[in-house]
Formats: structure tokens, C-alpha cells, sequence
């Protein structure tokens, strides 16, 4: 046990990289858009996500909300930029890795923490729960860095005029999921160091086997 105090803080920065990587795939605000024209916009604000936009009209363009308008992307969408594409297939990726990360750590600490002291049961599974919480940043890192870079650079998305959103924004900034993503990355890049710096400890009896 006293030796995989590290691998016990891996697991708990991996569960809350885990848990701000699927909020961040769920946040609309990747891309914050600022229009001119306020005619359908009223905020003149509107919101893209990896899986749809939205954004503030008073009058009452989608039938069912109130306010906000959204409409959801399709895997049939040509216009969608392959940066939301990538974002779309990566943080599922992610999650569905840091997910296998945690029940590696978990097993391994269980069997810690359980007295288990058979290697095989051990230091493997804390390597491998390793290797997919990097796996799992990275994941998150691709599309965090490329829809960042589409912000600084005020890239424009052709929207179709069913989404009454113009092509090009007057200007936009990064929305609340990329650094949400960035923190996420952080968290699992060190949770991944961690596990991975688990040595099993050498006893007589280990030397005897």
C-alpha cells in the first residue's frame, strides 16, 4: 500500500480528467460567434458546439423553444469542418479509453489494497490503465488544439440557410469547453505519469521466487 500512493492520486485526476473530458463533449460553447446581424440572432451571439449550434432568436424560429434556437449537426452535414468532425469521433475515443483507464487503476488498487500481492495482479493492470489515460488526453488534446486554432484564426463554417447562421462571424473567441478540454488533458496526461510510475516493491520473499 505504501508504495502506490501515486497510483491512488492517478486514479482520482483520472476520474475528474474523465469527468471534464464528457462535459467538455456536451458543451455547446466550443466556438462563441459574434454576428452583426440581429435580425434571427438577437443576442447576436451564437454558440457552436461539436454537435450543434445554437443561439438566442425572439422570434420563435424553432417550433418547441422558447428562446433558444438549436440545430443539431448530422453525420450527413458536407459542411461541418473536419475539425468538428475529428472532435466528434476523438472525445469519444477518449472516453470510452479513460473509461477502460479507470477499471484497470481500479482493479489494481483493489488488489493493493486487498493484500494481493501477486505482480501479475498489480503492476500490469496499473501500466495499462496508464497507457489509456495518455491515450485518452491525447484524444482530447487533437480537437481541443485544432478548434482552438480555428478560433484564433476566425475560420468560417457554410452553414446552410436552415440554420440561419451566416458563413462567416464578425469575430468569435474560444467557448467554455476548451478550456474545460485543456484542464481535462492536464488531468489525464498526469494521471497516466502517475500510473505509469508504479514500481512493484521488492521483498526477501520476492527475491526467493
Amino acid at each position: 500500500v505504501s508504495t502506490s500512493h501515486l497510483q491512488l492520486a492517478a486514479f482520482a485526476l483520472g476520474t475528474l480528467g474523465w469527468i471534464l473530458c464528457t462535459v467538455s463533449m456536451g458543451i455547446v460553447e466550443w466556438r462563441v460567434w459574434h454576428v452583426d446581424n440581429t435580425t434571427i440572432i438577437s443576442s447576436g451571439v451564437a454558440w457552436v458546439g461539436i454537435w450543434k449550434v445554437c443561439f438566442i432568436s425572439y422570434l420563435h424560429v424553432s417550433p418547441g423553444y422558447r428562446e433558444q434556437f438549436c440545430h443539431k449537426f448530422s453525420g450527413y452535414d458536407s459542411f461541418i469542418p473536419h475539425e468538428i468532425y475529428v472532435a466528434q469521433g476523438l472525445l469519444l475515443i477518449a472516453m470510452f479509453m479513460g473509461l477502460l483507464g479507470l477499471a484497470a487503476t481500479i482493479f489494481a488498487l483493489r488488489n493493493v489494497y486487498m493484500g494481493i500481492t501477486h505482480k501479475t495482479l498489480i503492476a500490469p493492470f496499473f501500466l495499462v490503465g496508464g497507457c489509456f489515460y495518455i491515450f485518452a488526453g491525447l484524444c482530447v488534446l487533437i480537437p481541443v488544439s485544432w478548434n482552438f486554432y480555428s478560433v484564433t484564426h476566425n475560420q468560417s463554417i457554410a452553414f446552410p440557410p436552415s440554420y440561419y447562421m451566416p458563413s462567416s462571424p464578425a469575430a468569435q473567441e474560444a467557448g467554455a469547453a476548451i478550456p474545460v478540454g485543456i484542464v481535462a488533458v492536464i488531468l489525464l496526461l498526469l494521471s497516466g505519469t502517475f500510473a505509469l510510475a508504479y514500481r512493484f516493491p521488492v521483498t526477501a520473499s520476492t527475491i526467493m521466487k
